[in-house]
């Protein structure tokens, strides 16, 4: 961790030289495992620990890298969906850290994990490796894999904007950078614009496109905090996942499973079922509490924000509840009171541990511009006590939003409440 500490501070860097040279000196372990790749603005996680625990239960070794991490660095790198131990990161990491030594271009802190990840799955000899961009696509150091079992972008919508654009066309134009010659893609996203760059990146590729058919998939009940049960061609499925919009994500996971066993994977109807029957995903719309109810949810821009609206609508028969936020700087929060305003009864804002983060007050006093009751903390913990204490006294169901980085520390202070 001290180690990574220092390449910290090189911050976000585009450019995929740094990591290829780096890979090449660990002898490109990125090309010894096969590689489902996966891009998007939201969703890769959530579809990513579905297909994870299918393919496992299929009786294939899954590895799989993820970010951020949120229970602590070791978060990131699962083996057959189980967390690595403290010591095979360590070991890992500090194999890496004299090659970054040698390397007058220093890699980024990013760059080193994804190494790690790459190294990981060579390592323990996994079958096959689902790996998450950290940002777009194109520049992404996770885009060096020449021939990808299949590439897949969850959706695309605004987010990241200063970076990779201010229209889904351009947003899409950097996830695109992840098709690649002759190799299947799937896109699960409804943006027309967005399709429209993703089909005609594909075709120049000469890659095969698919898309969802929404029509194969049909909702049974999702207004329980228990899971979300539907039939998908006709089978019945429990997906064991909350949320309004993690339908969605099944409708594309099982569409890309479908994909794998057209081009030969041998996934059985058990695997599928099993999978999403008990598939564990921290921080989408995840119950931490039953009383008072406690969910946090990642949302972090505003399409995963209404999204979190639409689940809180769908689970609490529209409100109200009360907010806990805390969120990044540069996304657009300024939206985020229309889109949960009538649902919340008090909001509680927060800073989380992040530099990127932004002042709580300052959230705070968006929404009391449009007569939204709110209050800020300059203790996170504190502001933790306080959300929970009205829940109890009110009744009220508790959701935390705003950004991934918040749940490391809503979780510690949540357990010294509760303990």
């Amino acid at each position: 961790m001290e180690f990574l500490g220092r390449t910290a501070s090189r911050g976000i860097v585009p450019g995929l030289s740094r990591i290829e040279t780096l890979l090449g000196m660990l002898g490109d372990p990125q090309n010894a495992v096969p590689v489902i790749h996966v891009s998007g603005t939201n969703g890769k996680g959530s579809f990513s620990a579905m297909l994870s625990a299918v393919l496992s239960r299929a009786g294939f070794r899954t590895g799989s890298f993820s970010s951020p991490a949120l229970t602590g660095a070791t978060d990131s790198f699962r083996i057959d969906g189980g967390e690595i131990t403290g010591e095979k990161f360590a070991e890992i990491i500090l194999d890496i850290a004299p090659l970054w030594e040698k390397m007058n271009d220093k890699p980024t802190e990013f760059e080193v994990l994804t190494a790690a990840a790459y190294e990981l799955f060579r390592r323990e000899n996994c079958d096959i490796a689902i790996v998450e961009c950290g940002l777009g696509g194109d520049e992404d150091s996770t885009n060096v894999i020449s021939s990808p079992l299949l590439s897949v972008i969850t959706n695309v919508s605004r987010d990241h904007c200063g970076i990779l654009g201010n229209t889904t066309a351009e947003i899409a134009s950097h996830k695109a950078g992840i098709i690649k010659s002759g190799r299947p893609v799937f896109f699960g996203g409804s943006d027309e614009a967005a399709l429209e760059v993703i089909s005609g990146r594909a075709k120049a590729l000469g890659a095969p496109l698919y898309t969802p058919d929404s029509s194969k998939i049909n909702l049974i009940s999702d207004n329980r905090l228990t899971g979300t049960e539907f039939t998908y061609c006709g089978r019945n499925y429990t997906l064991a996942l909350l949320g309004s919009y993690q339908l969605r994500n099944a409708l594309n996971m099982l569409s890309c499973v479908d994909i794998l066993r057209g081009i030969g994977m041998d996934i059985p109807e058990k695997a599928v079922s099993g999978g999403l029957a008990e598939v564990r995903w921290h921080g989408r719309f995840e119950l931490l509490s039953s009383d008072p109810v406690i969910i946090i949810d990642g949302a972090h821009n505003p399409d995963g924000v209404a999204c979190a609206a639409q689940s809180i609508k769908q689970y609490f028969d529209g409100g109200p509840v009360l907010l806990l936020m805390g969120v990044m700087a540069d996304k657009e929060y300024q939206f985020y009171p229309e889109l949960l305003g009538g649902l919340a009864a008090r909001v509680f804002t927060v800073r989380p541990d992040n530099p990127r983060s932004l002042d709580g007050a300052a959230l705070a006093e968006v929404f009391s511009a449009k007569g939204i009751p709110a209050e800020s903390f300059t203790d996170l913990s504190e502001g933790v006590k306080c959300a929970v204490d009205t829940a109890k006294e009110t009744g009220l169901p508790l959701v935390a939003l705003g950004s991934l980085y918040m749940y490391r520390q809503f979780t510690k202070a949540l357990r010294s409440i509760t303990e």
